[in-house]
C-alpha cells in the first residue's frame, strides 16, 4: 500500500485529503510537529509529501529514500528545497491559481480599512473613545493612487478591482508589461507616486526585504503600505523605523517574516498598523479547492499519471 506523509495543515481535519488518498489505496500518517528533526525522523519510506508550511529540507528529503512527490499544499516553495528535490528526481508540485479572488478582496480590504480608519475607529470605540475628530484625517479612496508591485494573477486581479472603484492604477514588475488600465513605472516611481502601496509579488533573494529604511522613505509621508504577499517582502524593523519618524502614514501585514510576530513589539503594536493572521488566501471555497486539488496530484502521480503545476519539469526527462 502506498503511504502519504503530511507535514503540516492550517485547518481543523485532513478529511479530504484522507478521503481521497484512499480511493487509490494510499494511506496518510502525519507528522507529530513540523521541526525538520522531527519531520527527518517520521517520513520514513514514504511515497508522497504533502506539505503546508513545515520545513522540507535537504535533510528530509534525504531521509524520505521512497518519495518522489512532494505536493506543497499553497503557492510559494520558499519551504521546501526544490533544487535538491529537483536533484534527487524528486518531483515538486504546488497550486499557485487557487487563491486569486481572496487575496485580491483582502489587499483591497486592507486598503479600505486604511484609507477609512475603519480598523482604528473600531478599536477606538472599543475602548470607549467614540470621537470622529480622533481618526482624522479620512481619505476619499476613489481617485488615489494604487501602486502594485508584482503584476502576476493577484496583482492584476486587485488593479482590475481597484480601477473599478475609481483609483488610479500603477504598476511595476520584471516583463515591463503591465495589463490594460495600469501605468508601468519603475519601483521609485511607484514609491513615489502611491497613495497606496500593495506587494504581489513572490520572496526570492532578489526581492527580499524589497521594503527596507531606504525604498520606505521613497513613500509619501501619507501613503500605506499594505503586504499579502509574503513577510520577507519587508524590513518590519525599519517599518517600525520609518513609522515613528513619519516617513509614511500606516501599513496593513497579513504576513510576517516570522509567523507568529510579537506582537506586543513595533510595527505590529503601532495603532497605524492593522496585522491579520496570514487569513488573506483564506475562504471556505479555496480552501476546498486547495486540499482537494493537492489530493489529486498526488493520487495521479501515485497511479502513473502527470499531476498538474509541476514546478521542476525536467525531473519528468531526467
Amino acid at each position: 500500500m502506498p503511504r502519504a506523509f503530511y507535514t503540516d495543515w492550517p485547518w481543523p481535519d485532513i478529511e479530504i485529503e484522507r478521503v481521497i488518498l484512499a480511493e487509490a489505496g494510499c494511506s496518510i500518517d502525519v507528522s507529530p510537529d513540523n521541526k525538520e528533526a522531527t519531520l527527518a525522523e517520521h517520513v520514513g519510506d514514504a511515497d508522497v509529501i504533502l506539505t503546508c508550511w513545515a520545513p522540507v529540507t535537504a535533510r528530509v528529503i534525504d531521509a524520505a529514500t521512497n518519495c518522489r512527490h512532494i505536493c506543497r499544499t499553497g503557492i510559494g516553495l520558499d519551504n521546501i528545497d526544490v533544487g535538491h528535490a529537483t536533484k534527487k528526481g524528486v518531483l515538486v508540485t504546488n497550486v499557485p491559481d487557487y487563491c486569486i479572488e481572496e487575496v485580491a478582496e483582502h489587499a483591497l480590504a486592507l486598503i479600505f480599512a486604511l484609507g477609512r480608519k475603519i480598523a482604528d475607529g473600531h478599536l477606538a470605540t472599543k475602548r470607549g473613545e467614540y470621537s470622529l475628530v480622533g481618526s482624522l484625517p479620512i481619505e476619499r479612496i476613489g481617485g488615489k493612487t494604487l501602486g502594485v508591485v508584482g503584476l502576476g494573477r493577484t496583482g492584476t486581479l486587485l488593479a482590475k478591482k481597484a480601477r473599478a472603484i475609481g483609483m488610479r492604477v500603477i504598476g511595476t514588475n520584471r516583463s515591463r508589461q503591465a495589463p490594460e488600465g495600469v501605468k508601468w513605472v519603475t519601483l521609485d516611481e511607484l514609491l513615489a507616486q502611491s497613495d497606496y502601496v500593495s506587494l504581489n509579488c513572490p520572496l526570492t533573494d532578489a526581492t527580499r526585504h524589497l521594503m527596507n529604511a531606504k525604498s520606505l522613505r521613497q513613500m509619501k509621508p501619507s501613503a500605506f503600505l499594505v503586504n499579502t504577499s509574503r513577510g520577507g517582502l519587508v524590513d518590519h524593523p525599519a517599518l517600525a523605523e520609518a513609522l515613528e519618524a513619519g516617513a509614511l502614514a500606516g501599513a496593513a501585514l497579513d504576513v510576517q517574516d516570522r509567523e507568529p510576530p510579537d506582537l506586543s513589539q513595533p510595527p505590529y503594536n503601532d495603532r497605524r498598523v492593522i496585522v491579520t493572521p496570514h487569513t488573506a488566501f483564506v475562504s471556505t471555497e479555496a480552501t476546498t479547492e486547495l486540499r482537494t486539488r493537492v489530493a489529486h496530484q498526488a493520487v495521479d502521480f501515485l497511479q502513473g499519471r502527470t499531476p498538474e503545476q509541476i514546478v521542476n519539469p525536467s525531473v519528468l526527462s531526467g
